[in-house]
């Protein structure tokens, strides 16, 4: 081993919701794990505002603070806690490497992966600039924050339109900018978006701009067939034109969907890989909320604990 090898019984790499709960679920099992957290330490909660949906919180919490809550508590039962980012693996044997900013080698007898997925975004500076501010990419978090209002959606897939459908019974009215002539969503889906009164579809449109100083006062779009221009006034944007889950360091090992997402054995966190254990949005492309991700990792926690004690490490 070199000077900057260290070998360590319990990894955990990433430090939102589910890498937090397995923190706390292994510490507490003795495992003495150790936490990379990767450049944005607490996960996409650090970039929302009020959680309202996490139980627990009867008034609410500002996103960053319950990460911060998340995080206390990991430490309080003796999880090392360290910034830096997982670079590269090889889990073609045991013990699993893994090479932490380039340059440090860790080996460990379990891992657990909670990296996380990443909303992809339409890149326009006014989406990045009101983003928390009326921009959103998840209307199950949000949507009740803009209870009677109008809003706008962009998307096209299945998680467009049940996003729509969602929002349009909390709006009075949800526009729905769609980037081609038809949809990628699922018929069903499609003919039920149609079917909502209250929702309103522009075909062939682009988002030009989300308009508004310090809030979301409504979105400019494109007609991409005719080139005219309409602005909508809304009160939320929201987003939903998919996620990219952060896999693509692992992918050599560990077996992924055709979108990226860590596959796991069913009503498990178990990999393809004895020891490696992957959890939260990483892995769950279905639900993404904050208490599912934590679900999984005190799943991933428990499962590490028994795979350890079944194969004898200390």
């Amino acid at each position: 081993m070199n000077n900057h090898t260290e070998k360590i019984h319990c990894l955990i790499i990433g430090s939102g919701p589910a890498g937090y709960t397995a923190a706390i679920y292994a510490a507490r099992a003795n495992l003495k794990p150790i936490m990379y957290t990767g450049l944005l330490q607490g996960g996409q909660l650090m970039n929302t505002t009020d959680v309202e949906n996490y139980p627990g919180y009867p008034t609410g919490i500002l996103g960053p603070e319950m990460m911060e809550d998340f995080k206390k508590q990991a430490e309080r039962f003796g999880t090392d806690i360290r910034f830096g980012l997982a670079t590269k693996v090889d889990f073609s044997s045991h013990p699993h490497k893994v090479w932490i900013d380039g340059e440090k080698l860790v080996e460990a007898d379990a891992v657990i992966l909670a990296t996380g997925a990443e909303a992809k975004w339409l890149g326009i500076p006014s989406e990045k600039r009101l983003n928390g501010s009326g921009v959103s990419a998840c209307a199950v978090c949000d949507g009740f924050f803009y209870k009677g209002t109008e809003v706008a959606i962009v998307g096209a897939g299945d998680t467009a339109a049940e996003e729509a459908i969602y929002l349009s019974k909390l709006c009075t009215k949800v526009h729905m900018i769609v980037r081609r002539d038809q949809m990628r969503a699922s018929k069903i889906m499609q003919d039920r978006v149609v079917d909502t009164p209250n929702i309103q579809v522009y075909w062939n449109s682009l988002t030009d701009e989300v308009i508004g100083s310090n809030v979301v006062e409504g979105v400019r779009i494109v007609n991409t067939k005719t080139g005219d221009k309409t602005t909508i006034p809304v009160t939320g944007f929201f987003v939903a034109i998919g996620h990219q889950p952060n896999s693509e360091v692992f992918k050599d090992y560990i077996k992924t969907d055709d979108q990226g997402y860590i596959i796991t054995s069913p009503n498990s966190t178990k990999t393809n890989l004895h020891g490696v254990f992957a959890c939260g949005d990483l892995q769950d492309k279905i639900y993404r909320q904050a208490v599912t991700a934590a679900g999984t990792g005190c799943m991933a926690a428990l499962e590490a604990e028994r795979w350890l004690s079944e194969k004898g490490f200390k």
